[in-house]
């Protein structure tokens, strides 16, 4: 596609501040959690980032926090409600009044190439990103929905199965985009700075004294 056109359609990044405890808990006890928000942030930073050279109509930051990151200039904020995150994707897509791509903050290596499917598709009713642990990476919606996601059990092994069926179940022609890993433990923090050894993500991971070994893992 041309990266001139603009494509209607709005993209949501889903996030928490990272903050220590709160974010990237299972990257300890191989990094503390100050390291661990660290490389959180920067592992947002790099989905922001791409997020910003998408040539779309509008960028919104599905937040849970009150310091909004830098990187999320231009951007709307919507911030998160209470409630399980079945709920809280069930109030987003809601909330959006037209094609909405929702994006996690969990897979720096994400690229442009990588969305590009739906940005020269967007008519398609669907397209859903899996995740190589069982959930999913990015969903877009034609028409969102909220009821669409409520009730689908989340951080599961197959917390992707369970939501790709029930798009399917709803009769919607859908799009499969590439697996990712999301970046969970030590061990797919370096699988994925290996991925994209230039991010920030993968600088931050190797700043952490020790974080990395040879094979990518602590």
């Amino acid at each position: 596609m041309s990266v001139t056109a603009t494509t209607p359609i709005t993209v949501v990044v889903i996030a928490k501040e990272c903050l220590p405890g709160r974010v990237k808990t299972r990257l300890t006890p191989a990094l503390s959690p100050e390291a661990a928000a660290r490389v959180a942030s920067a592992s947002l930073d790099d989905t922001l980032r791409t997020v910003a050279a998408l040539p779309v109509e509008r960028r919104v930051l599905f937040f849970d926090g009150s310091v909004v990151p830098g990187a999320a200039a231009g951007f709307d904020v919507l911030h998160q409600p209470g409630g399980g995150l079945d709920e809280r994707l069930g109030f987003l897509f809601d909330t959006m009044t037209g094609p909405t791509l929702l994006v996690g903050m969990d897979t720096p290596q994400v690229s442009v190439d990588d969305v590009t499917p739906v940005l020269d598709a967007p008519d398609r009713d669907a397209w859903f990103g899996p995740a190589e642990d069982g959930g999913f990476w990015s969903l877009y919606l034609r028409e969102p929905t909220g009821d669409l996601l409520r009730g689908v059990p989340m951080s599961q092994d197959d917390t992707g199965a369970v939501q790709l069926a029930r798009l399917t179940a709803a009769g919607l022609d859908v799009g499969m985009l590439t697996e990712l890993l999301d970046v969970d433990t030590i061990d797919d923090a370096g699988v994925v700075a290996g991925l994209a050894p230039d991010s920030g993500f993968a600088a931050a991971l190797r700043a952490e004294d020790g974080a990395l070994t040879a094979g990518g893992a602590r």
